[in-house]
C-alpha cells in the first residue's frame, strides 16, 4: 500500500495543487496531512483519496476544519493519530507539542512516525522506527512531500 505524506499547506491551494498532481502521478491509496492544514479549501483538494487529518499549531480555526473534514467524508483526528495500514501502525501528529512527540518516538508500538511543523523534510530511524517529515508545501526552502510504502516501511522525499 502506498501512502503519501504532506504537511504544512496553511491554506495555500496554489502550492497544494502540485502535491496533488504529484500524488495522482504516483498512483498513492491514501494521504496522511501532518497538520496546519490552514483550510478548508485545502481539504477538499484530498478529495480522491481517503485522507487522515491532524491539526497543526497554526490551525486556529479546529472546529470549522473538523467540520470541512467531516464534510468532505474523510478523517480528522485532532492533534494526534493512530493509524494502522496492512498491519503497519503508524503514529500522525504536527510535532509541535514535543512532550507528546517525545514519547511517540519512544512509543515501541509504532513502526513509523509522520509529522510536520519544522518546515524541514527529513527522513532518520530512531529506536527501530522509520521517523518521517515530508517537508512542507507552503514557506520551505524546497517544498517537497513523502511517499511511505507499507508493510514495508520504507519512504522517499520527493520534491515538488
Amino acid at each position: 500500500m502506498r501512502l503519501g505524506i504532506v504537511s504544512d499547506s496553511h491554506g495555500h491551494t496554489d502550492h497544494t495543487r502540485p502535491a496533488i498532481r504529484l500524488l495522482e502521478s504516483l498512483q498513492v491509496d491514501a494521504v496522511l496531512h501532518c497538520g496546519d492544514i490552514g483550510s478548508g479549501e485545502v481539504v477538499k483538494m484530498f478529495a480522491a483519496w481517503p485522507t487522515h487529518f491532524v491539526f497543526g499549531n497554526c490551525d486556529y480555526d479546529q472546529s470549522g476544519l473538523a467540520k470541512a473534514i467531516e464534510d468532505a467524508g474523510q478523517h480528522c483526528h485532532g492533534l494526534f493519530g493512530d493509524l494502522e495500514f496492512e498491519g503497519t501502525r503508524i503514529a500522525l501528529l504536527h510535532s509541535h507539542e514535543r512532550n507528546r512527540f517525545q514519547s511517540v518516538l519512544d512509543n515501541p508500538v509504532y513502526r513509523a512516525v509522520c509529522y510536520g511543523h519544522t518546515h524541514v523534510a527529513e527522513k532518520l530511524e530512531h529506536n527501530g522506527k522509520l521517523v518521517l517529515n515530508p517537508g512542507a508545501l507552503y514557506r520551505a526552502a524546497k517544498h517537497s512531500i513523502a511517499i511511505l510504502d507499507v508493510p514495508q516501511c520504507e519512504a522517499e522525499i520527493i520534491e515538488l
